[in-house]
């Protein structure tokens, strides 16, 4: 039995127990129609306990899901028990960034929108390590190195072979934010640019004259999964990320993203505004 299931494990858990719920069963109704006891239904839903396809298909039977796309999804959630390359750092990172890891591997197109920061997977090194040099409690020499590190091998989903689509909104107030003085900063903007110019990198960036906006008080962090219902959310917060998932969840920052999109400046005036910016450093 696992004693710290994955995000990914959890998630899958949690999954099964909306199908059973939304059924009308209880735990123990379920697992009499498996042949099972009450506790296995409930280790299933913690991620306590692996679950295999055929599980996965037969649950979904008892509990009369028709959605065959959702199905398939989760029993592809069963079927991938490698090791990613991000269990490295188990016993160095905290656990909720190693499932942000994995989320970004999984997905299948990402959405950010940020009004200060950069986001992670298009940080240069110099530019993560001065926001590391930030954190507190202050953070070792050598936990700063992980943490970069880290940080530029979650940045692999965008170089891979079939790289994950990726869009970004960035507010003028991060693209202006000198973290590390003008040569780090003119660096961070000249690889903005350059990443925007790869097919599946979408960059468009909100000027101050826009005024106020929706959701301008928070980063917004939307991992894809595979089908909507796997969608999920990630806040970053000053103690680490945290991940939603919740149907209101999901709708709400889905509209939030599509009106930070709306009002922001075109990938080409955008790809433009940042060579200016960075051209006046």
């Amino acid at each position: 039995m696992r004693t710290n299931p994955t995000g990914r494990q959890t998630r899958l858990g949690g999954e099964l127990r909306k199908l059973r719920e939304r059924a009308g069963l209880t735990a123990t109704q379920a697992g009499r129609l498996l042949g099972v006891k009450q506790n296995q239904i409930s280790n299933m839903e913690a991620g306590r306990v692996g679950v295999s396809p055929e599980r996965v298909r037969a649950l979904a039977v008892h509990y009369r899901c028709p959605d065959t796309e959702v199905v398939a999804a989760l029993c592809d959630m069963t079927a991938d028990r490698t090791r990613g390359w991000w269990e490295e750092y188990r016993e160095i990172l905290p656990a909720p960034l190693l499932d942000l890891a994995e989320s970004e591997h999984h997905a299948v197109r990402l959405r950010t929108a940020v009004t200060v920061h950069i986001p992670g997977l298009l940080q240069t090194p110099e530019h993560a390590r001065e926001i590391f040099r930030q954190d507190a409690p202050e953070l070792s020499p050598p936990d700063i190195e992980h943490r970069i590190s880290f940080r530029i091998k979650r940045q692999a989903v965008l170089f891979r072979d079939a790289p994950t689509a990726q869009h970004v909104v960035i507010h003028e107030a991060a693209l202006r934010m000198q973290f590390g003085g003008p040569k780090v900063a003119r660096q961070q903007l000249r690889h903005l640019v350059e990443m925007s110019e790869r097919d599946h990198v979408v960059l468009q960036v909100i000027p101050f004259s826009a005024g106020a906006f929706a959701g301008s008080g928070q980063s917004i962090y939307y991992i894809h999964g595979a089908v909507p219902q796997l969608d999920s959310v990630n806040l970053d917060q000053s103690h680490g990320p945290v991940f939603l998932d919740a149907e209101a969840q999901l709708e709400k920052y889905g509209v939030l993203l599509r009106r930070i999109e709306a009002i922001a400046l075109t990938p080409e005036k955008s790809r433009e505004f940042v060579h200016t910016i960075a051209r006046n450093l």
